[in-house]
């Protein structure tokens, strides 16, 4: 497997979306088999995503497809600015801390700063739950099966791939949010009756 082919392979199996807003990159000095850091709004180029091809190539191809889905379903789903209660207040408070600089107001300025760090750390929050890390789970399976995967065989691909990569980088244990979507994943490949409860999805 060259580098080369396999990032053309892979790009031909992301969604259009996925090849619009991320760009692979190979790493091969960082420790984790494949690394899709999480994008802060400000950054405007293409959302990295690192892959250890050394590591890589001994994952069957079944589990990169849906490990490359799954990357991208994470870096696309975030949204910093879809409209709800928390973008409206950060829009606010930075409207008014603009306001309130501008008339040399320091009182004004402390309060919308607050009011916009305190909505801005919300909204990152809600980037980093444990549902959110659930829902791109569940919607790389959903291009899974536009690439010819059943639902069983994308959950089973993307769940050993999951302990696949713990197990190449060396790792004897999942974390917890890791613990989580494989529980998660079991319960979609028909490989366990038990699923998520709605209190542990909400965790950050």
């Amino acid at each position: 497997m060259s580098v080369e082919s396999e990032i053309s392979r892979l790009l031909d199996v992301m969604p259009a979306s996925g090849r619009m807003l991320t760009k692979i990159v190979s790493k091969p000095q960082q420790s984790k088999v494949i690394d899709a850091p999480f994008s802060p709004p400000w950054n405007r180029d293409s959302r990295p995503i690192y892959i250890n091809f050394d590591l890589w190539r001994r994952l069957p191809r079944g589990q990169r497809d849906l490990l490359i889905l799954r990357a991208t379903s994470s870096l696309t789903g975030i949204k910093w600015f879809k409209p709800d209660l928390y973008q409206g207040i950060t829009l606010a408070g930075l409207l008014g801390l603009t306001v309130q600089t501008v008339q040399g107001d320091i009182l004004g300025m402390v309060a919308s700063g607050g009011l916009t760090a305190i909505a801005g750390y919300q909204i990152w929050r809600n980037n980093r739950s444990v549902q959110r890390e659930l829902d791109a789970d569940e919607e790389a399976i959903k291009v899974a099966l536009r690439r010819g995967y059943t639902e069983v065989e994308a959950a089973r691909n993307l769940l050993e791939g999951l302990e696949g990569c713990a197990q190449l980088e060396g790792r004897s244990s999942l974390n917890f949010t890791e613990l989580i979507r494989v529980q998660n994943l079991k319960a979609m490949a028909n490989l366990s009756p038990v699923g998520v409860p709605e209190n542990v999805k909400t965790r950050e």
